[in-house]
């Protein structure tokens, strides 16, 4: 009998790390190959991950709501056919994100293991958030190495305070790629966050965060550190587009079976837009700047308790027709439950439908690492000035969100105006739903 080893799949693009929302299978229990083991909660997707062995569930190496660097393990399967792990592995398993350590000086303690200084990005980043100083940690990796476990052991246990003292050894274990900082002095190095601590009064009721929620969290919190929003809105004049929708939704819905929504003239002009305007097509990439080729739009789906975005491929190639009928397909799929993890990769851009709750101002988050979000508020009647007369038109604020390492205000500019006059120009006599 040999010893297999699961590990966190990486489930979507730019996905780093997974949370375990629910094991299908405990310890003892026979799995075939494919057979589901575990849902597995993503900042992108829900998702089941199959067993890539035929064999006997041995352990399992997370908890429930636990959340793991890709490539760390998940599970062990005894299969049959070869020799036992533990006979022919010397060293316990490590993730991929923790082989792939950065290397720093360690001065505090020359006795320590050849590894004791080499910490993994996800080592890093939890000891930022905590404020953890490395050099005191002992590590219980290969070599002296510190892994996540170790840090998430003294975080449990409330250890998680920087020794005011040791604030020298801590400039020496910043990466290398960034020791040409090492001359700030503390005092311009951004403190680490503590942990919220909040406690329950009477009458308080207190909800669990679920993997979704957390997943989100997670998601939002890290475009708003790494991209610098600007925010930026033109009003437009809907009212050739409401009377054409209107004057067809009836025939639409008695001869396709879904409705005729305003959203889809909206994702329509934004992708026609897009294609005018390949720079809001983009994503930042450390050293480089990515232009899509596909325009794939993310819409924002949301249930009762979370939010989903699903993408619509090649929505510039799709008719009005076309792009309404994906939008009803992939919304009951979110809300059945039966969203897949191929409905949710591959996004360029998101529109959001924030006036489907009565919103006509709101700036969103960008859906990291894209560059931008638009926001399509509600379509409100308001008074305005047409030819020196007050008239009653249909209005809608068009609000978009951008990462400015991206994106500048001259093209976001004249994206929105585009996207403007295309919205503005919708009729029966130069529209086609078709």
């Amino acid at each position: 009998m040999a010893i297999e080893t699961m590990k966190m799949p990486q489930l979507g693009e730019s996905v780093t790390e997974g949370t375990i929302s629910k094991w299908l299978v405990g310890p003892g229990d026979k799995v075939n190959k494919y057979d589901p083991i575990a849902e597995v909660m993503t900042d992108k997707v829900n998702a089941e991950v199959p067993s890539s062995f035929t064999g006997i569930i041995k352990e399992l190496k997370a908890e429930e709501d636990q959340t793991l660097a890709v490539g760390e393990p998940i599970c062990t399967i005894e299969v049959d056919g070869g020799i036992a792990a533990e006979e022919t592995k010397a060293e316990p398993a490590t993730s991929a994100a923790e082989e792939k350590t950065t290397p720093v000086r360690d001065m505090s303690d020359p006795g320590k293991g050849v590894n004791a200084g080499r910490y993994s990005p996800a080592v890093l980043r939890l000891s930022q958030e905590h404020g953890i100083d490395l050099t005191t940690v002992a590590g219980s990796g290969a070599g002296g190495r510190i892994t996540r476990k170790d840090l998430q052991k003294l975080i449990e246990n409330g250890q998680t305070q920087s020794n005011a003292q040791t604030s020298a050894s801590t400039a020496a274990s910043i990466p290398a790629k960034q020791e040409a900082r090492s001359s700030e002095t503390p005092a311009a190095k951004a403190p680490a966050q503590p942990k919220t601590n909040v406690t329950a009064a009477a009458g308080d009721v207190e909800v669990p965060v679920t993997a979704v929620r957390k997943a989100i969290a997670h998601n939002m919190l890290k475009s708003k550190q790494e991209a610098p929003h600007a925010w930026m809105m033109v009003e437009v004049d809907a009212t050739n587009l409401v009377k054409y929708r209107d004057a067809e939704k009836a025939d639409f819905k008695q001869k396709e079976g879904y409705n005729l929504t305003y959203f889809a003239f909206f994702v329509k002009a934004v992708a026609q837009a897009l294609k005018e305007f390949p720079q809001m097509n983009s994503m930042w990439a450390g050293d480089k700047i990515i232009q899509k080729h596909d325009i794939n739009l993310n819409i924002a789906v949301a249930t009762e308790d979370s939010l989903f975005v699903p993408v619509i491929k090649h929505a510039d190639e799709k008719s009005i027709k076309g792009i309404a009928r994906e939008i009803t397909e992939l919304a009951g799929k979110v809300r059945s439950g039966k969203l897949k993890q191929e409905d949710m990769q591959g996004g360029t851009f998101t529109v959001n439908n924030t006036g489907s709750f009565g919103s006509v101002q709101s700036m969103g988050i960008i859906n990291h690492p894209q560059a931008a979000i638009l926001q399509v508020e509600a379509i409100v009647k308001r008074p305005v000035i047409i030819d020196g007369m007050i008239a009653v038109r249909d209005m809608v604020n068009l609000c978009l969100s951008l990462d400015h390492r991206v994106l500048d205000g001259l093209v976001c500019g004249r994206f929105l105006a585009r996207v403007k006059e295309i919205i503005e120009g919708m009729n029966k006599e130069n529209t086609s739903i078709y």
